[in-house]
């Protein structure tokens, strides 16, 4: 995964449309042009560069093709959906098959229908657009739209159903730093706008107050398992992770090289002794952000400018050890920060938990927060239509390869 993406050049994206209309009829394909970014996910440009070269408004569905196994970059094809003909689309010869793991966001009429409830809840409150939703992202973990109205603007969030809990997750979460969410209702969420930018360029300076605002929020949640496990999100403490990790490794075992393949059964064979001498260090389970880096973070680079940071993106939560979310943290961070973040993590936890032994649990948990990786990988490919796949294919089988690589006697 990126630590950073702006230290990192990317191969440019060019963008095909193949048209549909909201009854789902194909009307022709328009020929690829370039777009800014090179996130497969990232539609906001599509739709401009579109636009401005053949003067329509696009919403779009869904990846139909790509030209690159994996993202970004390359020559993308996306399913759009159009309100009538576009001068200079040229026939398409593809067909446009059902499947029942289809989103209904990735469906024609699905986006108006989501936009629909949004207008329906803003007009609950008082509030009204000023401008046309703008479509930002979609893919098979969501789909998302900026709503102007006279204050800034609101967003909707539309979350595919392994990932429903999210609403309910945020609202629970309300006193602490987290969006402030003006209406959900399953898979829909509305929510306010937090100040500042995606702070994925975060320094120590920021990198500090991150920990901190996570593990205070993690230490309010020890002890409140039932509570957390009644939001609907996943449980990743000891016996049930042991029986995930177990059948993960089952199913995946084949994609392993030999050496590997010998690792990954010694790895699930000590899966008990190590879930219980990981308990052993304390602090005891909690809710795990589960994706927590400085990206999901909103504010600004100078902390004091925009108050508080906003922790966001709650969909990969779930009921486990806090030090869960160490591990992601460290991997998109630069090298040079890390032992500064670790000590951090460290103090705040001693904070709290004075007897926890954060070195140890640190050791401990390194193999189980990449094959807990391996593992959600894995659920979203067995969740979404074919076609998505390529976003997610090839992560399963490395993270479960680097869980053996960590994973030593202890």
């Amino acid at each position: 995964m990126a630590q950073n993406r702006a230290m990192i050049e990317h191969p440019p994206r060019t963008a095909a449309l193949v048209l549909s209309t909201v009854d789902g009829s194909i009307l022709g394909a328009l020929p690829a042009l370039p777009v800014a970014t090179p996130w497969w996910q990232d539609v906001a440009p599509v739709v401009e560069a579109f636009r401005r070269r053949h003067g329509f408004e696009a919403v779009i569905l869904r990846l139909l093709e790509a030209e690159y196994p994996a993202p970004p970059g390359g020559r993308v094809t996306y399913l759009a959906e159009v309100g009538g003909p576009v001068a200079g689309a040229g026939p398409w010869a593809g067909q446009i098959a059902d499947h029942p793991l289809r989103l209904a966001y990735a469906r024609p009429g699905g986006p108006a229908a989501d936009l629909a409830w949004a207008r329906a809840r803003m007009a609950e409150r008082g509030l009204e657009l000023t401008a046309p939703p703008v479509q930002i992202r979609t893919w098979n973990l969501s789909s998302l739209w900026r709503l102007p109205i006279a204050s800034g603007s609101v967003w909707l969030k539309v979350v595919p159903p392994f990932f429903a809990h999210e609403g309910a997750v945020i609202a629970h979460l309300a006193a602490e730093a987290t969006p402030r969410m003006l209406a959900h209702e399953g898979a829909r969420l509305l929510m306010a706008e937090s100040a500042g930018e995606d702070l994925y360029d975060a320094g120590p300076d920021l990198q500090r107050p991150m920990i901190e605002l996570l593990v205070g929020l993690q230490s309010r949640h020890i002890g409140r398992d039932e509570d957390l496990l009644a939001l609907g999100m996943p449980d990743w403490r000891g016996d049930a992770l042991c029986s995930l990790l177990s059948n993960l490794a089952e199913r995946l075992a084949d994609g392993l090289d030999g050496e590997r393949r010998a690792g990954l059964a010694a790895f699930v064979a000590a899966l008990p002794r190590r879930l219980a001498a990981l308990a052993d260090c304390g602090p005891g389970d909690t809710l795990v952000h589960g994706d927590f880096h400085a990206g999901n973070f909103r504010g600004g680079h100078f902390h004091a400018e925009f108050g508080a940071l906003v922790l966001h993106d709650w969909g990969d939560c779930g009921l486990g050890h806090p030090q869960l979310d160490q591990c992601a943290f460290l991997d998109r961070i630069a090298p040079a920060d890390r032992d500064g973040a670790r000590q951090a993590w460290r103090e705040a936890w001693l904070a709290r938990a004075p007897g926890m032994d954060c070195e140890r649990a640190e050791g401990l948990i390194a193999p189980l927060a990449a094959a807990r990786q391996a593992l959600i990988y894995q659920a979203f490919l067995d969740a979404i239509e074919p076609s998505e796949h390529p976003y997610h294919a090839g992560d399963p089988a490395p993270w479960l390869a680097r869980a053996v690589d960590l994973a030593h006697d202890f």
